[in-house]
Formats: structure tokens, sequence, C-alpha cells
């Protein structure tokens, strides 16, 4: 069964939606699929253990206005979970680019994306324990959540700038100020 499902997606890997404002005609309802926060993709509860079958729904993954995540072909759509992001960055490599140093994240499914302006990275302060939950965006809002040794490294390779009269913790990548967190510890 599941090499039917792969054969079908196959043939519909990079289709753009063709329904009404970009959406497909037909909404199939919510279905038994859930991206844990550990990236696992899984499908009746049980986890979908080949990765390749798990790229090929990332390619038809997309959010919507209303926040919530679809898989999306030209005929259909049907919504998944998503417990935090579809992905988690897994690692970081430091690059030399155009702009001066680029980091370069690479996330469980093997795709790459450098920090830039349209690949920020932000990090959300839980307001009731302080604790930092960072993100890069992969591609139109689906973002990875980054892995805490990840989040590590960005530390152990950050600076100090004075932001809004702030002083915060950030990194560089692609000529451009991304803020980890105020050293004041406050959100």
């Amino acid at each position: 069964m599941s090499s039917d499902i792969a054969r079908s997606l196959a043939g519909l890997k990079g289709a753009v939606p063709s329904g009404p404002g970009g959406r497909p005609m037909l909404f199939c309802g919510d279905i038994d699929m859930r991206i844990g926060r550990d990236g696992t993709w899984y499908y009746l509860g049980s986890p979908i253990g080949r990765k390749p079958l798990v790229k090929l729904f990332a390619t038809v993954l997309r959010r919507e206005d209303d926040g919530d995540y679809y898989l999306v072909t030209p005929v259909e759509r049907c919504r998944i979970r998503v417990d935090d992001a579809p992905f988690v960055a897994v690692e970081v490599d430091v690059a030399d680019g155009g702009d001066g140093r680029a980091l370069v994240f690479r996330t469980n499914l093997d795709e790459q994306v450098t920090a830039d302006a349209a690949h920020p990275i932000r990090v959300r302060v839980d307001s009731l324990t302080g604790e930092p939950t960072p993100y890069v965006l992969v591609r139109a809002g689906l973002e990875a959540l980054i892995a805490r040794p990840v989040f590590y490294q960005l530390v152990g390779m950050a600076d100090t700038r004075l932001v809004d009269g702030q002083e915060v913790l950030g990194v560089v990548s692609a000529g451009r100020f991304f803020s980890l967190g105020r050293l004041d510890g406050k959100p």
C-alpha cells in the first residue's frame, strides 16, 4: 500500500494547486497523520519508517492562513497535525557566503537552508518558564525547530549587539543579524 501512495505522490511532486484561490477543489478532511516535535512522521499512530516516503510527503506539505498544516495535491488537500514545527534543524555549518559568514542548516529530511532575509531565525520564549525555542524558516510558512545541540552551537558563535536599546545575543548570517535572546533574560 505505501508503495502505491509513493507512486501517486511521485507523479504530483512539484505540482501547483489548481483550485480557486490556489487551493485544490476537494478538502478530504483530517487524516490521522501527525508530525511529532522530534520530526517523526506518524500515520495511524505508527511511525513512517521510510525516509524517502516522508520526504515525498514533505514536498506537498503546506501551512495555510488558518495556521493549520495540509498535504496538498492538485485535486485535494488533507489536514494533518504538527506538534511543533514540521522539520528539525539537526546540523549547522558555517560557510563563506557573498555577504560574509552564512549559516547553513540541514534538516532531519536532509533539506539545506541558509539563514538569510528570506529564511530568518526566530526564537520564541515561553512566558512561564523563560525557555527559548529557536526556529529557522525553511520555506513558505514551514519552519524547522532548531535542535538543542545546534542552538548551543549558535550561542557559542554569537556576539552581543545593542538592538532597540537592549543588549541582545545573536548570530550573523548572510549579512543579517538574528537575535537569539536578550542578555537580561527577558523575552
